[in-house]
């Protein structure tokens, strides 16, 4: 017959090295408040992420897109399409730099019709010859 021989004692780590171990009552409560808070401030920060994601996109209710343009001597001729919701009221902003990159142009352009879609061609008078124009964006009233 044989006997068992005793098992050795498992391994301790170093008294005061890795802190006590989370085993006391206290230390339970303290865990489960952190994980309440941690998941309230969660929901929270989620919230507010949907919250601006949904008023930034749902905010908006003209946009416009640069379709061609053509420069002259002192004008750049801009073709828009503008995107709305209809009866919304709303203006968008053009602008034309010259080749040294200076603003020689800038102006806003009314939308006013009764419609949710509308192309149409914009003069923009500049203070020199324009090589570039570019829709900066579009905002209602």
């Amino acid at each position: 017959m044989s006997t068992a021989s005793p098992q050795p004692p498992a391994p301790q780590p170093p008294a005061g090295r890795y802190g006590r171990a989370a085993d006391t009552a206290d230390d339970r409560r303290a865990d489960r408040t952190l994980k309440i808070v941690g998941s309230v401030l969660g929901a929270l920060l989620l919230a507010l992420v949907v919250w601006f994601g949904v008023h930034h996109v749902g905010g908006k209710e003209i946009s416009g897109q640069m379709i061609t343009f053509r420069t002259a001597e002192d004008s750049v001729r801009v073709e828009l399409e503008v995107f709305k919701d209809t009866g919304v009221t709303g203006y968008c902003t053009v602008r034309s730099q010259a080749e040294n990159g200076a603003e020689v142009g800038r102006a806003d352009f009314r939308f006013d019709e009764d419609t949710d879609r509308v192309h149409k061609t914009v003069t923009l008078r500049t203070t020199s010859r324009g090589t570039t124009a570019e829709l900066l964006g579009c905002h209602t009233d």
